[in-house]
């Protein structure tokens, strides 16, 4: 991959970096460190500090060994892999296939300046070119946010330039400020859902073949007894541990019968009979608990 665009020198080798969000379904800061060889700019190690598959490279422009970092053990993977630049260094330059550079790093090792230099960028950058999505709800009417114990979902039907469709925001309050926990984007073209919309951002697009209608999917998934799961992959484990289930699968056919209805009023005639019957027949549910 190219060259990250903040380069600090470190006398026989750069070290480059640049923040990855192009990734949806993860992200995070890429460390590398460059050297010239035989007259080349050469990459000689990658470290991908991702959020969901930290993983690193020896030689990725030679034999290019790829190993994943286990968070659980090795903590931080930015706080990893700068105290491996700072002391393990000429050793992985071996590994990556340049001896030569390694006995050079071992004579004349980057200074701790600098290596305190590029820790203080790293961090900077991993703190501050963070991806999150803040989805304002503007098409959500009045009434379309329904409480459910310490949850709340949000209803609206989205129009966008070029795509459409429903949405349920799933939010609850965080220090005392409303938070999007889980977003499901069931648009018509480009069909996906968000973990922690204001925290890691993983998106995942549906693959429609195999999860069929994605309304239907999130729904089912809300009826499988999902939500705590999805809710602590997010991040939010206290808010998982606190969710009332008994109550949302009280709740479950009011969220229901109501996303069927705005998905009916925004898509003309023809799947609406269909729908409304659907509708109806929830309401009778509804109107029995």
């Amino acid at each position: 991959m190219d060259k990250g665009d903040t380069v600090i020198d470190g006398g026989l080798v750069d070290i480059a970096m640049s923040y990855r969000k192009e990734l949806m379904p993860d992200q995070g800061l890429c460390i590398q460190v460059y050297s010239e060889i035989d007259g080349h700019d050469t990459e000689i190690l990658r470290f991908d500090c991702f959020d969901q598959d930290p993983h690193y490279h020896y030689g990725p422009e030679n034999h290019n060994i790829r190993l994943h970092l286990d968070k659980t053990t090795a903590g931080n993977p930015v706080g990893w892999t700068m105290d491996n630049i700072r002391n393990k260094l000429p050793e992985m330059v071996r590994r990556s296939g340049y001896d030569a550079l390694a006995d050079g790093l071992e004579a004349n090792p980057v200074s701790q300046a600098t290596l305190d230099d590029a820790e203080a960028k790293a961090r900077d950058l991993s703190r501050n070119e963070r991806r999150t999505v803040h989805h304002l709800m503007p098409e959500m009417l009045d009434g379309d946010c329904i409480e459910v114990g310490n949850l709340r979902f949000g209803l609206e039907y989205r129009h966008l330039a070029n795509d459409e469709g429903m949405a349920i925001h799933v939010l609850s309050d965080v220090a005392g400020q409303e938070v999007e926990l889980l977003a499901f984007d069931c648009f018509e073209k480009g069909p996906h859902y968000h973990y922690g919309p204001r925290n890691q951002d993983v998106r995942i697009y549906w693959d429609v073949t195999t999860s069929g209608e994605t309304l239907r999917w999130t729904l089912d998934q809300f009826k499988a007894g999902n939500i705590r799961n999805m809710i602590e992959r997010a991040g939010y484990p206290s808010i998982a541990a606190s969710v009332d289930e008994a109550l949302l699968q009280q709740t479950l056919p009011e969220i229901e019968a109501r996303s069927l209805e705005l998905v009916a009023l925004n898509k003309g005639s023809d799947p609406k009979a269909e729908l409304m019957k659907e509708i109806e027949s929830l309401r009778e549910k509804v109107a029995a608990l």
